[in-house]
């Protein structure tokens, strides 16, 4: 057997399983344990490649282009201490949702704990951030083509948000022509590879159940706090709690517009607070709010109810209200959830949301990072996108500018 072609056939059947769950970009670190599957990603029409000698730079492009995209995307690192370069990502993405899939080259098992060079135990490296993770055994023609596509699947098929790590081990000679070894064996899915549907399909669909107390809340006095958001979200989210007459706090990530701007200042004001605290429901669209005065509402506000609303799993809300944690689709949840027009029961909060922009536009007038977050929608060219640095960045700009509804912002939780 020709080792170094079958590790090219194990390693294309995995990129060619990958693809038909929606993969379309492969950001590659390459090294000499991954050269298998570098080859089988050069060889496979359906990718558009990424190269990068630093894998953690690598990692946060993928990160960044399943952001925008909305779709998984692959990174590709050779063995040893590269693979824990993509620690930050695999966090990141378990934090905000992304769809990343890390392939990590390992040592066959026998290379590992004996002081061969370059091994480290890369088995559940990653720890509990990765949303799965899958250790496949190293490369033989024992185990059917077919087993190793539905091990793809299965992970693929349930993974609605995060990572998935698949540690991939080879064997030595990694470099090689390519020749006719075990040919019969990646042919035996048949026409599989003539199709662009994957081998095992997974039902992972979760129809919105309305809340059957809805049309009674929707009649009180409520507030909605938007989170981070789509484009199309935001603006969903925000016509919503303008037809409901509900004041909208949006963070800088929503796009929802920000209807009331600079909360993270007018928060401070005992009206906003006295005015808020007459609320009966707030309703919580996306997490990572960023505001420290935002926050500090959050935490402290006792409505009667309190829901959270987000695709992702867990409570998203560390201030641990009692109430409703909705894991669905917000655009579908919006649908089972129509408002009922009703007049705005908060309106001085427009007032001092008015008084806060007069107020920062006049005092901000020197040039800083302060004067630039307040500028920033006027130096915005149109149809953009925006990405705002962690910590100082996003903060200032949330305190102290107003986004465009719509307009395509990105930013990473820290």
């Amino acid at each position: 057997m020709s080792t170094s072609t079958f590790n090219r056939r194990w390693a294309g059947v995995i990129l060619e399983a990958l693809s038909r769950h929606g993969v379309r970009h492969l950001c590659i670190a390459p090294g000499s344990r991954s050269t298998p599957l570098t080859l089988a990603a050069a060889q496979n029409p359906a990718f558009t490649l990424h190269t990068h000698f630093d894998e953690r730079g690598l990692g946060h492009l993928a990160l960044g282009l399943a952001k925008a995209s909305g779709e998984p995307v692959a990174v590709i690192v050779t063995s040893g201490t590269a693979v824990a370069n993509l620690y930050p990502a695999v966090i990141e993405a378990g934090l905000t949702g992304e769809k990343l899939v890390a392939i990590t080259a390992d040592r066959p098992p026998e290379l590992i704990d004996c002081g061969a060079n370059q091994a480290i135990r890369q088995h559940a490296i990653f720890g509990s951030h990765p949303a799965a993770t899958l250790d496949l055994p190293r490369p033989t023609p024992s185990i059917p083509a077919a087993w190793l596509i539905s091990a793809i699947d299965e992970k693929m098929g349930v993974l609605k948000a995060g990572a998935l790590h698949i540690n991939v081990p080879f064997a030595e000679p990694l470099y090689g022509e390519l020749d006719e070894t075990d040919l019969a064996w990646q042919q035996a899915p048949g026409e599989w590879w003539q199709t662009k549907t994957p081998w095992l399909h997974y039902e992972n669909t979760q129809a919105v159940s309305a809340q059957a107390d809805w049309p009674f809340w929707r009649e009180q006095r409520g507030v909605v706090l938007a989170g981070r958001l789509t484009a199309q979200e935001g603006e969903a989210v925000a016509q919503w709690a303008a037809h409901l007459g509900w004041p909208l706090i949006g963070d800088v990530l929503s796009q929802t517009g920000q209807p009331l701007p600079y909360a993270d200042l007018w928060l401070a004001h005992p009206r906003a607070a006295a005015l808020l605290a007459q609320a009966q429901i707030v309703v919580q669209f996306g997490g990572s709010l960023t505001g420290k005065r935002v926050l500090q509402w959050q935490s402290e506000c006792r409505p009667q109810e309190y829901w959270v609303i987000d695709p992702l799993p867990g409570r998203l809300d560390p201030a641990h209200h009692r109430g409703r944690r909705i894991v669905a689709d917000i655009s579908a949840w919006l649908e089972q959830h129509p408002a009922r027009p009703a007049m705005p029961w908060a309106e001085p909060l427009e007032g001092l949301a008015a008084q806060t922009q007069h107020i920062v536009a006049r005092e901000l007038t020197e040039w800083g990072e302060a004067q630039v977050a307040h500028r920033l929608p006027e130096l915005l060219p149109a149809d953009g996108q925006l990405f705002l640095g962690n910590s100082l960045t996003v903060r200032l700009v949330d305190a102290l500018a107003q986004l465009p509804a719509g307009y395509t912002v990105y930013g990473n939780r820290g």
